[in-house]
């Protein structure tokens, strides 16, 4: 920070922000491999985008069997360490001696023994103690029945300085009024678009209407009227589904082609190769509203056309009918694949323009800068008025 005193630590006064001041240490589910989960793929933009930015990133990975065999990244970009480890006990001195240089300190949901990791955060020097719930919907809907959640301390989100959520909405709430965090803010999706940008068509994924998505029984009545009638009311086109999962039961068509398993790094050539794309969200977050998919950016950035069910919120990232085209039943797909190439093309321009400018990785690093910027100022408040108090 330019202007403040130099003598005080980071984040204790109001001054200019200076991005390199910045030591961000996470502790995640993992970054090192993309099977199977959402986060390695958002966490290689974020990460990319906080060292353009000037930002130290230390990130912290429990090296388990299943992503070490699975493992598709050994680096991370722009020169950010990796640390993976065996135990917590194997690392603690490490740990805490990081977390005790943060100026930001971060624990995720879904982050293994993660109750532990928060405590040690919440224990530490951090300047800034933050935890991250990239599936706000699910410890929402495990919070109702009951469940108990690993990720989770016992008493709550309240000794965190700042709890950032996937989802917005009336998620916001929840997280203040169930677990009492007392500054909540959401972080979107996001995509990366050095990742992800437009490219050359391939045969193997081409299609007039592709579906990327691990099978799931609370979507599937609406894969059912987006994805497999429209595909039988235009048996001369071609349907695309990728994803993992899908039973022998699947009501598969003659149009339509599968692919078992598509690596994040071919996404790209998946969404590229279609003349549109459908997004299904998962109930639990429909229900919520506010939960834009990486994927919806994903798609956006390489310039393929976007059709999508429907949730709240979903007008603050995107304009309907101008960059997304919205579908309740098997009629409003049939339409939007009938389009003509002009407006077609301008949807997907359109959203590539949005997406390009709001919903970046790099957008969504300055947003926590801010929000960090905001709890600083909170923070010196309170001290603030603590000395005024003794006083």
């Amino acid at each position: 920070w330019k202007g403040c005193d130099p003598s005080l630590p980071p984040f204790c006064c109001i001054g200019e922000f200076v991005p390199s001041q910045l030591k961000v240490v996470i502790f995640g589910l993992t970054v090192t491999s993309s099977w199977g989960n959402g986060h390695a793929t958002l966490w290689r933009g974020l990460v990319r985008a906080l060292r353009e930015r000037g930002h130290a990133v230390i990130f912290f990975e429990k090296d388990v069997p299943y992503y070490a065999s699975t493992r598709d990244l050994s680096e991370l970009p722009g020169g950010a360490k990796l640390k993976l480890y065996s135990s917590l006990e194997d690392i603690s001195i490490e740990a805490k001696r990081d977390l005790d240089e943060a100026d930001l300190a971060i624990c995720t949901s879904y982050c293994p023994a993660g109750a532990a990791i928060a405590m040690l955060i919440v224990e530490s020097k951090a300047t800034i103690k933050a935890f991250y719930d990239l599936d706000t919907p699910v410890t929402m809907h495990a919070l109702e029945i009951g469940k108990p959640l690993d990720y989770l301390p016992a008493h709550g989100l309240a000794d965190f300085d700042l709890v950032l959520s996937y989802t917005g909405g009336h998620a916001m709430e929840e997280l203040r009024d169930r677990l009492h965090a007392r500054f909540v803010a959401p972080l979107y999706g996001w995509v990366d678009p050095v990742a992800h940008f437009p490219i050359a068509p391939k045969e193997r994924f081409q299609a007039d209407l592709s579906y990327l998505g691990t099978y799931a029984e609370d979507r599937q009545q609406a894969v059912q009227s987006l994805f497999i009638d429209p595909a039988r009311h235009l048996p001369e086109k071609k349907f695309l589904l990728g994803g993992a999962q899908y039973p022998d039961s699947f009501p598969w068509t003659e149009n339509i082609y599968f692919h078992q398993h598509v690596a994040p790094s071919a996404h790209p050539e998946f969404f590229c190769s279609s003349r549109w794309t459908l997004n299904v969200t998962r109930s639990a977050m429909a229900q919520n509203g506010f939960c834009p998919s990486g994927r919806l950016f994903e798609a956006a950035a390489c310039g393929t056309p976007l059709i999508s069910d429907t949730w709240e919120g979903l007008d603050q990232f995107f304009v309907p009918g101008e960059q997304i085209v919205l579908a309740k039943t098997t009629a409003d797909v049939v339409d939007a694949m009938q389009m003509s190439e002009t407006e077609r093309l301008r949807i997907a321009g359109a959203a590539r323009e949005r997406t390009l400018a709001e919903h970046t990785a790099a957008a969504r690093v300055r947003t926590l800068e801010s929000l960090c910027s905001s709890v600083s100022n909170r923070q010196v408040s309170l001290q603030t008025n603590s000395f005024a108090g003794v006083a």
